[in-house]
């Protein structure tokens, strides 16, 4: 019999996340890596568990991600709004409260670029009189 799944892809910053939820007991798995094994930051735990315990729903789903691109922080905020995306696909009845949690809005932010005349976004070369 095939197995129920619901799919969500999260993004921030430079970070993409796939995320798949399969019904289960609650494991995390990033990149075939335990969540503790992969993050080692606590405050980074708990964003990427964010949507599960709004939802009261965290060891309801096993969470599997694939994420690549940016740094660890990025990452979670990526793992976070995949995991959103993924519980709004498994029941459409949790919009609500994901939505007033801010979860579901994909943070627009980005790195600055680089021009030119200049050493970074705005930094200016170095001014001397003489």
């Amino acid at each position: 019999m095939a197995q129920v799944q619901y799919y969500g892809t999260g993004r921030r910053k430079s970070s993409v996340a796939r995320v798949r939820l399969v019904p289960g007991d609650g494991k995390i798995v990033i990149n075939k890596r335990d969540i503790n094994e992969y993050m080692n930051l606590e405050t980074l735990k708990k964003i990427i568990k964010q949507p599960l315990v709004e939802t009261e729903t965290e060891g309801k789903y096993d969470v599997i991600v694939n994420v690549h691109g940016g740094g660890f922080s990025g990452q979670a905020g990526a793992i976070r709004h995949g995991i959103a995306r993924a519980l709004l696909q498994a029941d459409p009845d949790y919009r609500p409260i994901l939505k007033r949690a801010g979860f579901l809005t994909r943070d627009p932010r980005m790195k600055e670029r680089k021009k030119y005349g200049l050493k970074a976004a705005r930094r200016a070369p170095q001014f001397s009189k003489r």
